[in-house]
């Protein structure tokens, strides 16, 4: 029996991962802002919200199908964008891209992605939108949206909430650090974790794949606060695909987006990475809903740990979702087969919330109590 057979739920993912990769590595990808304390309310707000169960209802087709910018996804959750997550196992990148163009969601592709954009979007078949961060005077940012225009990516996503990278002190202690640096305390980790750093060793250094360009040079921890609304209005008038604006938690950033002709809004707190004492997403999300109307798209991500939780927020007011850590930990217990095992588990946990709850589409809304 595969590993990929033991993961039941995305905790047996985490566990498997954890056991399998460097402490430097697990924690960059597990932990978040602060004392953490931020990631404890997403996750407690998430599990305090029940599902109102229903009975004798004709439950037994199931359409976990949705429409998302006007394409039928086949999923109501797609795949974060995530830094760099060929740490977690080499060509972890195409895996998610993979996975993507096979139930047709979007992979979100990270400016600070292992692996070249123009690469993901053709293994995605597409099915694939560019995540952007503004840094420094924004020449370089530019000089990517240009890029993924060329790459024929259709939707960009300016992710909003790093003005400053968060700190991170399980990050800090490992003394992690973009572009990759290994001094004795990390050669002692590696060595201690001989499958994943010779796996990682034959398939080369791990790099930011993007800024393998001429004239362009990118530190993780530059700072981004320059970016302001106007950043917002010359990217629109660029940009013209679908624009999303990713990391909203306050109602009057989510109108003011509405105004500047953003095409969608995700609510986020980057997975509690950025800001510990951030509101939950999911308690500011009905707040949202309610500010922007009914018909404007909302995205959301940020503490998913299972399909319950996608119905939950579905439910609350979301058009769709996003799992990110999650899909790494899977990767990093056990391969593709391993992301493969935790997405149909996901399907699974959903499939069965609905039918508890009297739903035979997601264009239902399961009643919270």
């Amino acid at each position: 029996m595969g590993t990929a057979a033991h993961i039941h739920s995305v905790s047996d993912a985490r566990r498997l991962a954890k056991r399998r990769l460097p402490w430097m590595i697990f924690d960059y990808i597990d932990g978040a802002a602060g004392s953490e304390t931020g990631a404890a309310r997403n996750r407690a707000a998430l599990d305090a919200i029940p599902l109102r169960p229903r009975v004798l209802q004709d439950v037994s087709q199931r359409d976990l199908s949705t429409a998302l910018f006007g394409a039928r996804a086949e999923r109501p959750f797609g795949i974060a964008p995530m830094g760099m997550c060929n740490l977690s196992a080499p060509g972890a990148d195409l895996m998610l891209a993979r996975l993507a163009a096979r139930f047709m969601v979007p992979h979100g592709v990270s400016t600070v992605a292992s692996t070249p954009m123009e690469q993901i979007i053709e293994t995605a078949e597409g099915h694939a939108w560019f995540q952007l961060y503004f840094s420094g005077d924004g020449n370089g940012t530019f000089k990517l949206v240009d890029r993924a225009k060329a790459a024929g990516y259709q939707t960009l996503v300016l992710t909003a909430d790093v003005p400053e990278v968060g700190r991170r002190p399980r990050e800090l202690r490992h003394g992690f650090k973009m572009p990759f640096k290994i001094g004795p305390r990390q050669f002692v980790d590696f060595a201690l974790h001989p499958r994943w750093s010779l796996t990682s060793l034959a398939a080369g250094k791990p790099m930011m794949a993007n800024f393998l360009m001429d004239g362009y040079e990118f530190d993780r921890t530059e700072s981004r606060a320059r970016a302001t609304w106007d950043t917002l209005a010359r990217l629109r008038e660029v940009w013209d695909g679908h624009l999303v604006l990713k990391g909203v938690l306050d109602v009057e950033d989510a109108l003011t987006a509405k105004a500047a002709g953003v095409d969608a809004i995700q609510v986020s707190s980057h997975g509690a990475r950025q800001l510990e004492s951030a509101p939950a997403p999911i308690d500011v999300l009905p707040l949202i809903r309610e500010a922007v109307g009914p018909n404007y798209p909302i995205f959301f991500d940020s503490g998913l740990r299972s399909g319950e939780d996608v119905l939950k927020v579905l439910s609350a007011g979301a058009n769709f979702t996003f799992f990110g850590r999650a899909l790494q930990f899977a990767i990093a217990a056990a391969g593709e087969a391993g992301l493969e095992q935790l997405w149909d588990v996901l399907t699974d946990e959903l499939s069965i919330a609905m039918a508890q709850t009297g739903m035979t589409s997601i264009k239902q809304k399961a009643i919270l109590k």
